[in-house]
């Protein structure tokens, strides 16, 4: 079954950025509706990329259709500014918090796909008012230096190093191996070109090697959001023992094992079919919402503040441009959120993408 029969009209993502502390530039995008869901930025991510891939496609879009879905790229990959500065825990929650912050939501789950696990983990840990579920895939408390993989970072920084762009793809072909045993020629080749094509060897190895020093086996014992670990049973990336080890020490944490080798789970393998079960059923998103609300039922007035909400302009600049009263802004964003569904600091970001959606 296609990806488009299966997961239904494909829906426009709406790319925005924000300023990190340090003066990092970062992208994000929002799309879907929905409770508000936050995808913690994974190491080679593109939002434009990830957006039509065969490996990723299926996650951005299963995810969009029963949640307003906010991804982002970390620094140094895909939108993201090329600058890293000093990678570290402290520095991937900040950005993180950063973006959710620019969204303007207030509560909301997490999501945390292989190392994004632990920075979910940090933040969930720091700001426990802020995140009411948490969902962990493929992911780790400790990096590889903390599980004593020493050698093996050292052999995958010598294949960043001596091949990244090279026209030969044997240096790239470990990464595919390694992610996706189970993928595809095609989904192989798409995920060993994004490789070179979302940041720069130096980069890669950089973060690589700040993901292997990453401990938050400290942290996870503090979380106090409702929590969900899933792990592949051969996966060859994150050993399941560290899925097991990360499930003990966050406190009632439940822990699903899924048949596959995979570390990014492929559209058509069954474990697929499972991770959206337990995700749905843990999150209350199971069933596929009904048709969007038509944005085409609100005032003309309505649709020009929404618009000019969609571009991310705050309310006194809507004001300005529409020769309002601030009040008045509030007041037509509020009947819009009404008309929506939508409420909260989320809303603004929800009402944004129906607006999107339905131009």
């Amino acid at each position: 079954m296609a990806a488009g029969e299966r997961y239904g009209r494909r829906v426009k993502q709406h790319v925005r950025f924000c300023t990190a502390p340090d003066g990092v530039r970062l992208a994000y995008a929002v799309h879907g509706s929905g409770p508000p869901l936050v995808k913690v930025a994974t190491w080679l991510s593109h939002l434009q990329l990830d957006w039509e891939s065969p490996v990723w496609r299926h996650w951005v879009q299963w995810l969009g259709e029963r949640h307003t879905l906010v991804r982002y790229d970390e620094r140094g990959c895909g939108l993201s500014d090329s600058n890293i500065g000093d990678p570290s825990v402290e520095v991937w929650v900040s950005d993180l918090e950063t973006v959710v912050d620019a969204v303007g939501l207030e509560r909301f789950a997490l999501l945390g796909v292989s190392q994004g696990a632990a920075i979910a983990v940090a933040y969930a840990a720091r700001y426990p008012d802020r995140v009411s579920d948490l969902v962990l895939y493929g992911g780790y408390a400790r990096g590889r230096r903390g599980r004593g993989q020493d050698e093996e970072e050292d052999a995958i920084v010598g294949a960043i190093r001596a091949g990244w762009k090279t026209p030969n793809p044997a240096f790239r072909s470990v990464f595919g191996a390694l992610f996706l045993p189970g993928g595809t020629p095609e989904q192989i080749a798409w995920y060993e070109n994004l490789l070179w094509r979302t940041t720069t060897a130096e980069a890669a190895t950089r973060l690589f090697r700040a993901r292997g020093g990453m401990n938050v086996c400290d942290l996870a014992p503090l979380v106090r959001a409702r929590t969900l670990v899933m792990h592949a049973g051969d996966d060859r990336v994150v050993p399941v023992e560290e899925g097991r080890l990360l499930a003990t020490l966050i406190p009632d944490a439940r822990f699903v094992l899924l048949e596959s080798a995979n570390h990014i789970l492929l559209e058509n393998e069954p474990a697929w079919d499972v991770f959206l079960s337990e995700i749905g059923e843990f999150l209350g998103t199971g069933t596929k919402p009904g048709p969007p609300v038509a944005v085409t039922d609100l005032s003309v007035r309505e649709l020009e503040v929404l618009e000019l909400v969609s571009q991310g302009l705050t309310n006194e600049a809507i004001a300005g441009r529409l020769r309002l009263s601030v009040r008045t802004v509030e007041r037509h964003l509020t009947n819009v959120y009404v008309k929506l569904g939508v409420s909260g600091k989320a809303g603004r970001a929800a009402a944004a993408a129906l607006f999107v959606q339905g131009h």
